[in-house]
């Protein structure tokens, strides 16, 4: 019974270390028509980093931990071709077996060779089985193909997000369950409902745009359950610390990055896909545009610092220690909500999405160019000059916190 006790605890661990929420968006019903793949991490280990790699056949850039200095385990990205990619744990399609080795070895692999959601299948035709893995995977590629591929040790499921069969709405959501597993096991149940609320809210009132996915999905604060809404219990002020559970919410304590990967119209060129990814916690970290250059670059805040981390990274997580302080005291899931959002208007977050406004303005003039006269390298790289500098100002000037 001890050994069963501790396995228990052990795997409780895992998996919410594991948790994950996702949507991928078919480009019909998105405002710009193009489509778009969305995932909210949540993770123990939270110093994550933007890298930029010259894969075995593709360059790609991808979101990984700081830790993982050969790039080895990606957790989202896109390569030149505008093949994209993301992925969510799950626990419910391999029977009593956990096998998750590979989830990000595969996602790596698939960027480095994939142009199309048919390659991608193809490479999972081909590997030796079991695969080692219970995971989804939202795939997305230049001819406008997005789909989930639920993937077990032998055998995965493809949801087509462009069949009306499938996806009526024109987007699915997934969290850390399969819809064709063992439903007895799902796991993320809350997130899941709680996203579904959110683009359903979204497609209600027309067409989708991917700025209210990156900056709204990962920050919203109702939850999937209950409907309780953090924004309706906001105080006054941030003098006084008021305490309530985030726990379950899509944003919560162990919320390590976002990314939302906004794909092209069929017969554009795959390097106008563009990756908005918050590197970091999206309750502290604003949230910056990513393209494929071919000098490697990405903004240097979100880059391997001296330290092998990213400083945006790092200053969000400073900032998340005024969110979440005295864990021990107040327990892990209790976040002070004066400092997050307030009536005066200057909460975390409030802030936060005060500086990123700005990033939108300016990233949107260079998104257009793009988009009507072909990437423009000196554009782009003026932009990450840019927000190496506007970003570290704000920070320092509105927290106090100096990126290194």
């Amino acid at each position: 019974m001890k050994r069963l006790a501790i396995l228990f605890l052990f795997l409780c661990v895992v998996w919410s270390s594991f948790a994950c929420t996702s949507v991928i968006v078919s480009g019909k019903v998105t405002s710009d028509g193009r489509p778009c793949i969305f995932k909210n991490r949540d993770a123990s280990n939270e110093d994550i980093v933007v890298v930029s790699v010259q894969g075995k056949r593709y360059h790609y850039i991808a979101v990984v931990t700081a830790n993982d200095l050969t790039t080895r385990l990606v957790r989202s990205g896109f390569n030149e071709k505008g093949f994209s990619i993301i992925n969510t744990y799950t626990k419910n399609q391999n029977g009593t077996s956990l096998d998750i080795g590979n989830n990000n070895v595969i996602l790596r692999r698939a960027l480095e060779s994939c142009v199309s959601t048919r390659d991608f299948e193809r490479m999972l035709d081909s590997l030796p089985h079991p695969l080692k893995v219970n995971t989804n995977y939202g795939v997305m590629d230049a001819e406008g193909h997005v789909a989930y591929y639920e993937v077990g040790n032998y055998k995965y499921v493809k949801y087509d997000v462009n069949d009306p069969k499938v996806a009526p709405n024109g987007y699915l959501v997934r969290s850390n369950f399969a819809f064709s597993g063992d439903r007895k096991k799902d796991v993320g149940v809350v997130r899941y409902k709680a996203l579904d609320t959110y683009m359903s809210n979204l497609r209600k009132k027309g067409k989708i745009n991917h700025e209210d996915i990156i900056r709204g999905a990962s920050r919203f604060l109702v939850h999937g359950e209950t409907g309780a809404d953090l924004n309706e219990m906001m105080p006054g002020n941030n003098h006084k610390p008021v305490y309530v559970s985030i726990k379950d919410y899509i944003t919560n304590r162990l919320t390590t990055n976002s990314q939302l990967i906004q794909g092209v119209k069929k017969g554009e060129d795959p390097l106008h896909t563009v990756g908005w990814t918050i590197c970091g916690s999206p309750m502290t970290t604003v949230c910056i545009p990513v393209w494929i250059m071919p000098n490697h670059r990405v903004p240097r805040i979100m880059s391997r610092n001296a330290s092998k981390r990213a400083s945006i990274c790092d200053a969000g997580l400073k900032l998340k220690k005024r969110l979440f302080p005295n864990e021990k005291k107040r327990g892990k899931s209790d976040i002070n909500l004066a400092q997050l959002i307030n009536k005066k208007g200057n909460g975390i977050l409030q802030q936060i999405t005060s500086i990123e406004t700005e990033i939108f303005r300016r990233a949107n003039k260079v998104l257009n160019a793009v988009q009507k006269q072909g990437v423009s390298i000196q554009e782009i790289n003026d932009f990450y000059t840019w927000v190496d500098s506007y970003v570290p100002y704000e920070y320092k000037k509105r927290f106090g916190i100096v990126l290194e």
